[in-house]
């Protein structure tokens, strides 16, 4: 196969499946060959990333992530894309095991949202516990000068609730609950802009997105990029030079 890029997800597998149907329902078809060429690996085996980030006694979910860059990059992709937030804790590790262009999904979201609200001070941050634990988009947003607001004590347990309770254990989205968090957030804590720090989320968004709320979602991000990048390339451009925007220290 050739100019495909690889997709490291199965963290969980239902927002791997909306990145996935993401792509495929966005890129501008006409027949099937106007396709993207991915090669998904969808490692649902990966353990617990908040579990380990919270406490490292637990199994560690950096190996399984190193299987699966190292065995991508001896396909020689175009560019790797890794459909999980919480997981980019082991990013720089991750990226120092191949040469092959890896896409940082919360920087660029990061990035987005500087560039789309340049004159919001702050955001809103719902996600994981473990990724708020390890101030994985806080430390990104004070690189570009922003501000987070995590909200009150209320705010959490509804956001695990959402993501391992319903969407998680159950498969399903609850509309309901997903549209107070972000009403608590935007009405409550006076966040103009809700950053989805959770691929859970990121379906979430996906499934209900009749609400009136600003929210910047990494998923449908990357997706829009993962698209602009494999049409650069499938049309000549070296992937290397494709990839330099989006590679944000």
């Amino acid at each position: 196969m050739k100019h495909f890029f690889s997709i490291i997800g199965g963290m969980g597998t239902i927002a791997t499946e909306s990145y996935v149907r993401l792509i495929n329902h966005r890129v501008k078809i006409s027949k099937d060959q106007d396709y993207l060429n991915y090669s998904l690996v969808n490692d649902a085996q990966v353990p617990d990333r908040t579990a380990y980030i919270k406490d490292h006694s637990k199994p560690n979910f950096f190996y399984d992530l190193k299987d699966d860059i190292e065995g991508q990059s001896k396909l020689n992709p175009d560019f790797i894309v890794m459909v999980c937030n919480t997981a980019h804790y082991f990013y720089d590790d991750l990226a120092a095991l191949t040469n092959v262009p890896f896409l940082h999904m919360m920087r660029i979201a990061v990035h987005n949202f500087v560039e789309n609200y340049p004159k919001e001070e702050k955001i809103g941050l719902i996600a994981t516990e473990g990724s708020i634990y390890d101030h994985l988009y806080a430390d990104e947003l004070e690189k570009v000068g922003k501000k987070v607001e995590l909200g009150g004590p209320e705010i959490q347990p509804m956001v695990n609730k959402l993501i391992y309770d319903n969407i998680k254990e159950k498969g399903v989205v609850d509309k309901e609950l997903y549209h107070k968090i972000l009403q608590t957030m935007h009405d409550k804590y006076d966040c103009n802009v809700i950053l989805l720090g959770c691929t859970e989320l990121s379906l979430a968004q996906e499934k209900a997105p009749d609400h009136p709320y600003n929210v910047i979602d990494p998923q449908s991000i990357i997706a829009d990029v993962s698209i602009e990048l494999a049409l650069k390339i499938r049309n000549g451009m070296d992937p290397k030079e494709a990839t330099k925007k989006y590679l944000y220290e």
